[in-house]
């Protein structure tokens, strides 16, 4: 009997989530937005205005009696006028504002009445008991001496508000605003809204869940609100939490953000950026701001949706708020945290979070764009990438004709490069891409460079100046935004000018003559002018160059005095003139280098990988029971979905439970066995549903924000359809067997290997079979898939990869591939030169400080953090870790930590979160493995550490040091079992320190020595700041609390 209650419980549970998550489906792009005024009456001459500015709805106090709080009533269905019937109040206000095109809302309390309410409003057995004389316990709110509390847990509760709401939606009600939803039951609104919405389906409710717990939003999540309440009039400008309790309403419902009648342009266009819709509150009768009108305007056209993220502005620079759109468009607002219009906007530590594509400001008002990189005087600032504008092949431009034939200079030792012509190093959209080269010339005379980049379809150079470093050294950055084939190089001439100018400063500064010298730069300066003239110059850069010419002749004349006229020589915009206009002697350019430019999912991303097989309860898995686990899986904030392998599994030889040779009756095999009567890579098994199933799937984990990856194994089971198709295709015996999989000594006896080859004598590929496989990639990404995590890639042949990759890229640009190779570092290094996006690491097995701080650094350092991405999975079907197996709950946390804040890229596999790490002894494999049957969860089962990952998460999207293998610092530390280390985001807009007992399962005093100059810092666990004035930081870590993660002070602009 009680496995039976339990398995009901369960399908209520899941039809609740159906139809929840029907419910966020249809919500992720509410259509229309709401765009509600509160207002104390209905006064056309006041509303008339607002109509105009664009809001489409209004909330009125209900006009029941009450007893002073105008949402708790004293009688609920006589008016205030104590004759009145409440609905005909309703009807009549409902149609005044119907009569204006706006949709009519009411506010009400379900959970308290007033002290002597009508007992048709509330019976007494519904009311909470309270003690003795409340009015002398000082522990209870002045309301409670005005109001009662209602439990609501009675169906007579439910079936008079049913009723009274009923009556009032046929009178013309759109919605209510319901005030704190937690003060009812979670089942008793879910049946509320039910009920009510059988009878008027268009009914919506919003739930005022300013100031509700974290666990009290989650609890009603469920229950079909359409409409969530931000607490955006509390926000500082800066924290965390806006982004935070963002995210959690999002499980809910969207959002609305509240803001004054009266508001200026940073409130406004905060609000009008941070909800989905507003809920506009104060006097209406003065009309909307000439702020909140643009505003408002800017929202009903509006195409930005889904979470927000927030990253805090600091040392000068502007808080920045992203959210996408409908077209995959990052819109951000710019604002400045302290309200000071001289903020710094700086976009390179946001590349992780950003749409490739170029920058606009056309989408508000010119109040809004910002000036020189800063706020203006609104103080906000409105900006949109229109990606993604991917790069089209093209060809290479001819060298330049002035490079000599002998060249006197040299560039050498140019950085990042690889060593191989032709294989290019990466960086993602709007990541800037510094280049060093030591640049040499016989001689003390001035040099000056250039760094040359373009998208491969684009016509001419661009050119960034290159500064000198010291020591021969140089060093410019660029930023590329699309996504695609780039190249670059560098061009190094003799600077004339620029020798000139430090002669005469030279001279002139201890006194000699520079008569002579000025009448060599005069010749020269003259050629320039006569140059500028042939090549077309703007007017006003030959106006200057001739105001330079008579300078000079002014000086030799004797009528100018010669400091001054130095000064004007050797100005930054005359030298930026002559540089781009005058001759370059000695001219030469470098080789060209690649470059590929990927998508910001290539560098950050969240992943969590599954069995879909496994996430039913009580039978095989369906892609329908994955698109209910989404909701879950995206409030831990992960953002990449990935699925092993969907096709049809093969009957021959198929293993049975903990990869036993035999398998029995019912043994669904492990899903690496590709291939049956069903179909080939290009199927689903029909075990998961359809092909239009998986679409679904697809669809609605876009719809949340996410992205699915797909397993691509090139592995085939004995059934697969090619073996009779193409029989040529694979690998053979001697003796005329298939030739299995092995990775001795595992031998694979499910799975045949295919060959890329012919044998000899002529040894060529097998073009009909790379094509083969290029097309199963090309079929899955028509379906929506532009992630592949591809197995086992290092036992293919490198020429294939290079080639598919390419192949995918000209008509899948934004594609991104990981590759799964643990083997050895020359070939995972490989892999990532010939085009993997990503890669697996030796992360996994990296378990002591001193190994963990040189393999971080390896990473995060030239020349390997400009081609390889190293993405730190936690465990992988195949790898449950010695040290998971051995240091428990604990042992889970310190390796989160660790991944989640040692790259950019981290991903668990199903079942971490919940800590398993029951093995298969003395082996770093899993009992039961679910590679070879199903594992049901209960995904909430008490030890789980679902909150700490979420956390992790967080911290992520609010901190770009974190979203990056790069700027990794290490710090010392003691003791012996404790890691320190700051990850810095570009420039040091952002810098966190991370600390982590390495020997979680004992608690200890941690003591890390700090930067000299650190500042107050930022718990981001906790919220609290401190300093530590002795450079010394101490740290209580605790097997429940084994890390800490602490954001320091950012370093200024340009520091």
């Amino acid at each position: 009997m009680a496995c039976c209650a339990i398995q009901a419980v369960r399908a209520r549970a899941r039809r609740c989530r159906r139809r929840l998550l029907r419910h966020k489906e249809d919500a992720v792009t509410p259509s229309p937005a709401l765009r509600l005024l509160r207002a104390g009456a209905v006064v056309r001459e006041a509303l008339v205005p607002w109509v105009r500015a664009g809001i489409n709805g209004v909330l009125l106090p209900v006009p029941w009696r009450t007893a002073g709080d105008p949402a708790v009533p004293l009688d609920a269905d006589i008016a205030a006028d104590e004759n009145t019937p409440v609905v005909e109040m309703v009807r009549s206000q409902a149609q005044q504002l119907r009569g204006l095109g706006v949709r009519c809302f009411f506010d009400i309390a379900l959970d308290r009445v007033a002290r002597d309410a009508a007992p048709t409003t509330c019976r007494v057995e519904w009311l909470q008991t309270e003690g003795d004389l409340p009015e002398l316990d000082p522990r209870l709110p002045v309301e409670a001496l005005q109001t009662r509390t209602v439990r609501g847990d009675t169906d007579a509760f439910v079936d008079s508000w049913v009723q009274r709401l009923t009556a009032w939606v046929d009178a013309g009600v759109d919605g209510f605003y319901l005030q704190r939803p937690q003060g009812l039951p979670a089942k008793t609104l879910r049946e509320l809204f039910t009920r009510l919405r059988q009878q008027a389906p268009e009914v919506a409710f919003i739930a005022a869940t300013q100031g509700m717990r974290p666990e009290e939003i989650r609890q009603r999540a469920s229950v079909g609100f359409d409409w969530s309440v931000n607490s955006l009039p509390w926000w500082d400008g800066r924290a965390d939490w806006l982004a935070d309790e963002d995210w959690r309403l999002r499980e809910m419902a969207p959002v609305l953000a509240p803001v004054a009648v009266d508001a200026d342009a940073r409130a406004a266009w905060l609000a009008a950026f941070c909800g989905d819709g507003l809920l506009i509150e104060g006097d209406p009768a003065s009309g909307p701001s000439e702020s909140v009108a643009q505003a408002v305007e800017w929202h009903t056209r509006a195409r930005h949706h889904g979470p927000l993220t927030v990253v805090g502005g600091q040392a000068g620079r502007a808080t920045v708020l992203l959210r996408r759109s409908a077209q995959d468009e990052t819109v951000a607002l710019a604002i400045s945290p302290a309200g000071e219009s001289s903020c710094k906007i700086d976009i390179p530590p946001l590349a992780g979070l950003l749409t490739p594509g170029p920058l606009s400001h056309l989408d508000g008002p010119e109040a809004l764009r910002p000036r020189a990189g800063s706020l203006g005087d609104s103080q906000c600032a409105l900006l949109i990438w229109r990606g993604p504008m991917e790069v089209k092949p093209g060809e290479r431009l001819p060298r330049d004709e002035r490079s000599p034939q002998a060249p006197r200079l040299a560039i050498e030792n140019v950085e990042p490069t690889l060593e191989v012509e032709g294989l290019p190093v990466k960086c993602i959209a709007h990541e800037p891409l510094t280049v060093r080269a030591t640049i040499i010339m016989d001689g003390h005379d001035k040099l000056a460079a250039d760094l040359c980049w373009r998208p491969c379809d684009g016509n001419s150079w661009q050119r960034v100046p290159m500064r000198l470093l010291g020591n021969d050294r140089w060093e410019a950055a660029f930023v590329p935004e699309r996504i695609g084939a780039h190249e670059y190089r560098i061009q190094a001439w003799q600077d004339i000018w620029a020798g000139y100018c430090h002669e005469w400063h030279s001279k002139h500064d201890a006194g000699q003559s520079i008569i002579t010298p000025l009448h060599e730069g005069l010749a020269w300066l003259e050629r320039t002018v006569a140059q500028a003239e042939r090549l077309g110059a703007k007017a006003e850069h030959l106006g200057r160059l001739k105001r330079a010419v008579k300078a000079v002749r002014q000086v030799l004349d004797g009528k100018a005095d010669v400091g001054e006229v130095l000064k004007q020589l050797c100005e930054p915009s005359l030298l930026q003139i002559i540089r781009d206009t005058a001759e370059r002697p000695h001219a030469r350019s470098s080789n060209i280098y690649a470059l590929r430019v990927d998508r910001n999912r290539a560098r950050y991303a969240n992943w969590y990988e599954l069995f879909p097989r496994s996430q039913a309860q009580d039978r095989h898995g369906r892609f329908d029971d994955v698109v209910e686990r989404l909701p879950d899986i995206r409030a831990m904030g992960f953002d990449v979905l990935y699925l092993t392998p969907i096709h049809p599994i093969g009957e021959r030889n198929r293993k049975g439970r903990n990869n036993s040779l035999k398998a029995e009756p019912g043994d669904v095999g492990s899903p690496y066995a590709i291939g049956s009567a069903h179909g080939g890579h290009d199927a689903v098994a029909p075990e998961l549903g359809t092909l239009e199933d998986f679409e679904r799937l697809v669809h609605a984990a876009q719809a949340h924000g996410m992205e699915v990856a797909l397993d691509f194994a090139i592995q085939c089971s004995p059934d697969h359809p090619w073996l009779k198709r193409h029989p040529n295709w694979f690998s053979w015996q001697a003796d005329g067997s298939l030739r299995y999989a092995e990775n001795p000594p595992k031998r694979y006896e499910d799975i045949v290997n295919v060959a890329f080859y012919e044998g000899p004598p002529q040894w060529r590929r097998k073009t009909a079979l790379w094509r083969a496989l290029r097309d199963i990639v090309l079929f899955w990404a028509e379906r929506g898939v532009r992630i592949f995590r591809v197995d086992n890639p290092h036992t293919k042949p490198l020429p294939f990869w290079q080639w598919l990759i390419a192949e995918v890229h000209l008509q899948y640009p934004d594609t991104v591939f990981l590759a799964e190779a643990f083997t050895r570092p020359a070939m995972m290094y490989r892999l990532a030169k010939v085009g993997f996006t990503q890669s697996y690491t030796y992360f996994t097995w990296r378990n002591h400080r001193q190994e963990l701080v040189d393999y971080f650094t390896e990473l995060s350092s030239e020349p390997v953090a400009s081609f390889y991405r190293p993405h730190f999975f936690v465990n992988t079907p195949d790898i449950n870790p010695y040290y998971l197996q051995s240091h428990g709950r604990p042992g889970f946390l310190a390796r989160a930590a660790l991944a989640a804040t040692g790259s950019g890229l981290w991903g668990i596999y199903s079942g971490f979160e919940l800590c398993e790490s029951a093995a298969l002894t003395g082996r770093e494999e899993y009992l039961d493995s679910e590679k070879y049957e199903l594992r049901p969860r209960d995904w909430h089962q008490p030890g789980n550490i679902r909150s700490e990952i979420t956390k992790l998460n967080a911290i992520r999207r609010a901190n770009p040091a974190l979203q990056s293998h790069r700027g990794f610092d290490p710090l010392t530390a003691w003791p012996e079992s404790v890691i320190a280390y700051l990850k810095r985001a570009p420039g040091g807009a952002n810098v966190v320190l991370i600390v982590i007992n390495l020997d979680p399962q004992q608690a200890l005093e941690a003591v890390v020595r700090m930067p000299s100059s650190h500042g107050e810092a930022e718990d981001l666990l906790t919220g609290t700041r401190t300093g530590w004035g002795d450079g010394m930081a101490r740290f209580r870590l605790t097997p429940e609390a084994p890390y800490a993660i602490w954001r320091l002070p950012a370093d200024p602009i340009g520091a």
